[in-house]
């Protein structure tokens, strides 16, 4: 998915107990592979203060660059004639060497050798997270304003809560059932804001519904991939994962298109390679740093800071407008995530 599988990963606590998939990445990214406890602990467990300090620049430039993606993908589709799949296409192919160098980075110390059912299970989920989940919302973002589709993606929490109860047992609480009528009270509020500030309907639902569907294929990827996370290590999964993505991508860009498709303006391909290092290979990296040094609890609040970052940006880079709807909506979704992710204490 465009956004971040790092900052998705540490924040999508599927109920308020905690028991989702970040229960399980938590682990996997807290201790560098055969290292043992993190090293910016202290004897008592607790986050050395200068360990805490980069942890919190870590995840805060990484929260920033994935919120950078939706504004260079709204910056692209104005920049050319680009399509999606072209456009993620460009984005794949550019960082796929990058993701090639961090898959081998984070397998130097695995003691885990990969079987063909590892193998399988990550084509699977990089089908679904990285691959149908990123087209999707790469279709909605040519029908609604980044600051809506960056609150329809950030409700993906919820959609771990329901598939959790739905196919795993779990108990949906008191407090999970608060988090998701707050969260799409929110989505309706900046949805009928979109409307009324000149939107056009259609466009708007469609689009809306592309990126819900993103939100609800990635929060699949999450419930099904936590124990192959537990098993390699965040860092070294979410690499591989984007590498078999990759092959997606790229196999339906060659079905659909011609080559001449890559012929596209210039400043496409900057912002393609921008997009690359500095909203997806980057910002990985950073978040999964962020979660060695922080925990997985304070790391997923930091990422709270992401729709905002958005909206900022697409106020002051593309120009959208910013109402009371916009601002109470996204106010209800911060809200409802932090009720559904953050562990009550």
């Amino acid at each position: 998915m465009a956004s971040s599988a790092g900052t998705r990963a540490a924040v999508a606590t599927g109920d308020a107990r905690g028991k989702s998939a970040a229960r399980a990445v938590a682990p996997a990214a807290g201790a560098a592979p055969g290292r043992g406890a993190p090293a910016a602990e202290d004897a008592h467990g607790k986050a050395a203060p200068a360990g805490f300090a980069l942890g919190a620049v870590c995840a805060i430039a990484g929260v920033l660059g994935f919120s950078f993606k939706a504004i260079l993908v709204k910056l692209a589709y104005g920049a050319g004639p680009v399509d999606p799949t072209t456009l993620l296409a460009l984005r794949m192919a550019y960082s796929a060497p990058l993701f090639a160098v961090l898959a081998w980075w984070s397998s130097r110390r695995a003691t885990l050798q990969l079987a063909r059912a590892d193998w399988t299970m990550l084509a699977v989920l990089g089908f679904i997270g990285y691959y149908l989940s990123s087209l999707l919302d790469f279709l909605g973002l040519q029908y609604i304003t980044v600051s809506l589709e960056r609150l329809i993606l950030f409700v993906y929490p919820t959609f771990v809560v329901l598939l959790s109860a739905l196919f795993l047992g779990r108990r949906v609480t008191r407090r999970a059932l608060a988090a998701l009528v707050v969260c799409y009270a929110g989505i309706a509020l900046a949805f009928v804001g979109d409307l009324r500030l000149g939107g056009n309907r259609e466009a708007t639902v469609l689009g809306s519904a592309l990126v819900l569907a993103s939100a609800a294929l990635y929060a699949t990827y999450l419930v099904c991939a936590a124990r192959s996370i537990a098993r390699m290590g965040s860092l070294r999964f979410v690499a591989l994962a984007m590498l078999l993505s990759t092959l997606f991508v790229l196999g339906q860009f060659a079905l659909t298109r011609p080559m001449s498709a890559l012929a596209v303006p210039p400043r496409v391909h900057v912002l393609a390679l921008l997009m690359a290092v500095f909203s997806t290979v980057l910002p990985t990296w950073l978040i999964a740093e962020s979660i060695r040094r922080l925990g997985a609890n304070t790391a997923s609040l930091i990422g709270t800071l992401g729709p905002v970052f958005t909206i900022g940006l697409g106020v002051l880079l593309l120009g959208e407008p910013l109402a009371a709807p916009q601002i109470g909506g996204a106010v209800l979704v911060l809200a409802g995530v932090a009720l559904v992710t953050l562990k009550p204490r």
